[in-house]
């Protein structure tokens, strides 16, 4: 039986939506980095993950960015995607 394709929306604290798709891949979580430069300039880093534990590793991966890129912050988040399927798109 061939998987069925749909788009996941993920939609942010501060009211961003991200929709990837169309998809039959089994991703269930967004992450997103917001990085404040030395500069004064923002850089943004996004994936998605097929679990919430693996959107957690990439925690200490932005630690060790922000200490190897010299950021003066940044802001690490995580959301659950919501399906919609593509008829309803």
């Amino acid at each position: 039986m061939r998987k069925k394709r749909r788009y996941l929306t993920a939609t942010l604290p501060d009211g961003y939506v991200k929709t990837i798709g169309p998809t039959t891949d089994s991703f269930t979580h967004y992450w997103r980095i917001v990085a404040e430069l030395g500069n004064g300039k923002t850089e943004v880093f996004w994936g998605h993950t097929r679990s919430e534990a693996d959107a957690r590793k990439k925690r200490a991966a932005a630690q060790d960015a922000a200490r190897t890129r010299g950021w003066a912050s940044y802001a690490f988040e995580i959301v659950a995607l919501v399906e919609v399927p593509i008829e309803d798109a």
